[in-house]
């Protein structure tokens, strides 16, 4: 897999019927190692290991409801009071991130009203803080 940017971090793979699989610390159990698996583990790993962020306040690929369409996020944290800390939106690392993904974790948001947003592909990665009463987002050097 290509190596992306964020810092090393060491991953528990195996093989299942000739796929190659890699093990998800908060689902519990193995996925297929696609692309944008890789990039949501290493998302993980960042978000635990680097930001300190617990593991039990932290959901993977759960479904939302948007305007009667079934969605999945990709990942979020939650406060310890159950709100919405922060949305996280991966792409395969050769999805430019544009404006469109950008519309995409924005109309999540409507549903989920976190304080923060992140956008990475691995290789590039957007950190935005809501501005609610404004209605815009005001983009981070980092999260906190």
């Amino acid at each position: 897999m290509l190596k992306l940017n964020f810092p090393e971090y060491s991953f528990r793979f195996k093989n299942s019927e000739n796929k190659r699989l890699i093990f998800d610390p908060i689902r519990k159990k193995f996925m297929m190692l696609t692309p944008e698996e890789w990039v949501r583990q290493h998302t993980l790993r960042f978000l635990m290991q680097e930001k300190g962020y617990s593991a039990s306040l932290i959901n993977v690929e759960k479904q939302l409801n948007l305007n009667g369409t079934k969605k999945r996020y990709d990942i979020v944290v939650f406060n310890p009071n159950g709100s919405i800390f922060l949305i996280v939106e991966c792409k395969a690392p050769t999805i430019e991130i544009n404006q469109e993904t950008f519309d995409q974790i924005a109309r999540y948001n409507l549903v989920t009203q976190a304080e923060y947003l992140m956008v990475t592909n691995g290789l590039d990665h957007f950190y935005c803080q809501m501005d609610y009463n404004n209605e815009r987002y005001v983009f981070l050097k980092e999260l906190p």
